[in-house]
C-alpha cells in the first residue's frame, strides 16, 4: 500500500456507523493517512448511510439478495463492482452484519478487514461481550483482523483488551468495548497504510520504524 498517498477505504456497515465515524474523523483530523472513499450498506435507512452523507462521502445503499445471513451472488457482484468503481485499496467491515465469502474475498486479497468486539479467538461470532460476561472472563477486548472464509478467524492485527468489572451489564460492557474500538481501528489501518503489517500464516508480524 502506497505510503505516498492517502489509502482509500471503503466501510461496509449495517447500523449506527459509530467505527465509521471514528475512521473518518482520524482522517480529518490527520491522524490516519487514508480517506474514506465509499460507504455500502445492506441496510437502506442504517445510520451509517446518514453518517456518510452528512460528511460528503459517497454512500450506497446495495440490496443483499435473497440470504439472511450473506450476499447473494449478483449482490457481491454489485458490492465488488461499486468498490472497484471507487478504486478502493482496503474494505473495512463496520458492523456489516453480512458474511464475505469466495468471490468478494478473491477480489481483495488479504484486503478486507474486520474489528470483533472479543479478544479473538475468544468468543467469535454475535454478542460477543455477552458471550464474555456469560461465561465469567475477567478480561475481554477487541481484535481487528483480516476476513477469511470462516466466522471472525482471519489472521490477527492488532487487539486491545478491556476489563470486565464487577458489576457490568451487557450494555456497560458493550459500551467500553466500543470505545477501545474507535482507537483501535484507526491505528490498525494507520499500520497498514504504513505496509508494517506482514502475513506470515495465521501470523502478522509489524514492522516498527
Amino acid at each position: 500500500m502506497n505510503e505516498k498517498t492517502p489509502l482509500r477505504l471503503g466501510v461496509l456497515g449495517s447500523g449506527k456507523g459509530s467505527n465509521f465515524v471514528a475512521l473518518a474523523d482520524a482522517c480529518t483530523a490527520g491522524r490516519l493517512a487514508a480517506e474514506v472513499v465509499a460507504v455500502i450498506s445492506d441496510v437502506p435507512d442504517a445510520g451509517i448511510l446518514q453518517q456518510a452523507q452528512t460528511r460528503g462521502i459517497k454512500a450506497l445503499y446495495l440490496a443483499p439478495g435473497k440470504f439472511r445471513t450473506k450476499l447473494d451472488e449478483d449482490a457481491e457482484r454489485a458490492y465488488v463492482n461499486a468498490l472497484i468503481e471507487a478504486r478502493v485499496e482496503l474494505v473495512a467491515l463496520a458492523g456489516f452484519m453480512r458474511i464475505l465469502k469466495g468471490d468478494f474475498l478473491k477480489a481483495f486479497p488479504q484486503r478486507v478487514i474486520n474489528i470483533h468486539p472479543s479478544l479473538l479467538p475468544s468468543f467469535p461470532g454475535l454478542d460477543a461481550w455477552k458471550q464474555a460476561l456469560d461465561y465469567g472472563v475477567k478480561m475481554t477486548g477487541c481484535t481487528v483482523h483480516f476476513v477469511d472464509q470462516g466466522v471472525d478467524s482471519g489472521p490477527i492485527i492488532a487487539q486491545r483488551a478491556v476489563p470486565v468489572l464487577d458489576g457490568d451489564t451487557a450494555a456497560t460492557l458493550h459500551e467500553r468495548i466500543q470505545v477501545a474500538e474507535r482507537e483501535l481501528y484507526p491505528e490498525a489501518i494507520g499500520a497498514l497504510a504504513r505496509s508494517d503489517v506482514e502475513v506470515q500464516g495465521r501470523r502478522t508480524l509489524h514492522r516498527t520504524r
